[in-house]
């Protein structure tokens, strides 16, 4: 159950977990994405139930209005306030600053993971700069949305209106700048399939500014 919830939101999977409150009380979130996050907690949570996740990072406090989606008891106990509990959850309710805030988080641990997966140094920070602008929301907007396409070692790109995900490319919002999507392109290539998972998640983020 745990692995399906997984793959419905494309989340990140944290190198560590981070410190966190559901409602107040202690918990820690293990993966977050675009639309929803994975937590330990204390205590079992109904789905649909709807609390508030708060946590920090770089000293900015990001709060979002959660709805559970599916819960698994990972620890067992006689006392139901003592189980620990995975759940997932998906955020339905945000400020734009705590969007913003968790578009440079994610943005700054995929530029990590990326860079790690390649030797050379100047690329690999060159990478992780790149990923923390795309979606930027201050930019000047455009509508509809870029698809990109690596097929047979070639790249395609067309407008679209729809800002799904393709399995062999990324789609992100028109208003983006071309030469860094062509640098994101070459990251895509010399990317492994974590790696390539984590540049379009990067880039869902993109699109959801388009949808702004």
């Amino acid at each position: 159950m745990v692995q399906d919830d997984r793959r419905e939101f494309q989340r990140l999977k944290l190198p560590r977990p981070i410190m966190a409150l559901a409602d107040g009380h202690d918990a820690l979130l293990l993966d977050v994405g675009v639309a929803g996050a994975f937590v330990e907690h204390h205590g079992q949570i109904e789905p649909g139930s709807e609390f508030r996740l708060t946590f920090r990072w770089q000293g900015e406090e990001l709060e979002f209005l959660c709805e559970a989606v599916r819960s698994q008891i990972v620890r067992p106990s006689a006392d139901k306030q003592a189980v620990i509990v995975h759940t997932g959850v998906r955020f339905i309710d945000s400020s734009d600053a705590t969007k913003r805030h968790l578009q440079e988080m994610m943005a700054t641990f995929v530029g990590r993971v990326l860079a790690a997966q390649r030797a050379n140094a100047s690329g690999d920070h060159q990478s992780e700069a790149l990923l923390g602008m795309i979606g930027d929301a201050r930019r000047s907007r455009s509508r509809g949305y870029l698809r990109y396409q690596l097929q047979h070692g070639t790249w395609t790109r067309e407008a679209t209106s729809s800002s799904k995900q393709p399995v062999n490319g990324f789609t992100v919002a028109a208003f983006e700048d071309e030469e860094e999507l062509e640098t994101l392109c070459r990251a895509y290539e010399n990317a492994d399939e974590e790696g390539r998972g984590l540049i379009r998640l990067v880039a869902e983020l993109s699109a959801l500014e388009a949808k702004r």
